[in-house]
């Protein structure tokens, strides 16, 4: 699904939600001096460019910034199952006003730049991480969306040029959610590294050292699922690119990723994707 927010004049927040297990397409015409800030929550997406002979890749915790004041950019996004992406569209001019007294702070808006195409790709701080989530579970008044996604949106570019951002700065408000988004992160990884035996929840709280409840609330907000709920989407994703790359059985992939008998593997993924592995490698070799 997708959302698109009218905050301003040239200035557009497009929420795009693929919870299923199909890839997702939208297409936005986008026209020149615009600027294109897109932020992966979630997933993987692709943005497709030249009737889609080159492809820009926007992955999990990263941030895409896309301007080309010659030509038109077209947003056509190629969404990965069970993928999340903000993307926030403002007109250079609107931009420029923002940051009209340190113009030159900003690179691309610099006299020697501000003609030149720029595209940059960048990581999502913690505190980014917070704003992001906040738009994605919104659930205030819908009197006051407007001005809530006002707000979030120009939060987000504030912290997108925040270049002196440091986490362990006293002063940053956001001190105590970024430590713990930190931590969520922590948690991720460990059960993305241990995905054939993870550890259980509470041993995983101790490891980072968050109590249960916040490594529950924390990581529904960030992942937008339980723990092993994102866990079994991840171990099926991978067990899917094992059994496309050719080199494994289907007991050989599900016992890399933690099954040990067959017959639990096979039903995980049928209820993941709705067909068998055997199925599914079958398809995959009558289309080779």
């Amino acid at each position: 699904m997708e959302e698109e927010i009218k905050i301003e004049d040239d200035f557009t927040l497009i929420r795009f939600q693929n919870d299923s297990s199909e890839p997702f397409f939208a297409q936005h015409e986008i026209g020149t001096g615009l600027i294109q800030f897109h932020f992966g929550i979630k997933g993987n997406a692709k943005f497709l460019f030249n009737q889609g002979n080159y492809a820009l890749e926007l992955k999990e915790e990263k941030s895409l910034l896309l301007y080309n004041p010659q030509k038109e950019l077209p947003l056509n996004l190629e969404l990965a199952p069970n993928s999340w992406v903000i993307s926030v569209i403002v007109s250079i001019k609107k931009f420029h006003a923002l940051f009209s007294a340190e113009a030159d702070y900003i690179t691309f808006l610099s006299p020697d730049n501000k003609d030149k195409k720029y595209y940059n790709e960048g990581n999502i701080s913690p505190s980014m991480a917070i704003v992001l989530s906040q738009l994605f579970h919104y659930n205030l008044h819908p009197s006051i969306k407007n001005l809530y996604y006002k707000g979030k949106g120009y939060e987000l570019l504030s912290l997108y040029f925040n270049r002196t951002e440091d986490p362990n700065a006293e002063q940053c408000p956001f001190l105590i959610d970024e430590d713990n988004v930190l931590k969520i992160r922590k948690a991720k990884e460990i059960v993305i590294a241990n995905m054939a035996e993870p550890p259980g929840l509470q041993e995983l709280a101790d490891e980072i050292g968050l109590n249960l409840k916040k490594l529950k609330m924390g990581f529904k907000q960030i992942y937008g699922d339980t723990v092993y709920g994102f866990l079994f989407d991840y171990k099926m994703d991978f067990a899917r690119k094992l059994l496309d790359s050719g080199s494994y059985n289907v007991n050989e992939v599900g016992l890399k990723i933690g099954y040990s008998t067959g017959s639990h593997f096979i039903a995980a993924f049928k209820k993941k994707f709705g067909t068998t592995p055997k199925k599914y490698l079958m398809s995959i070799n009558a289309n080779v």
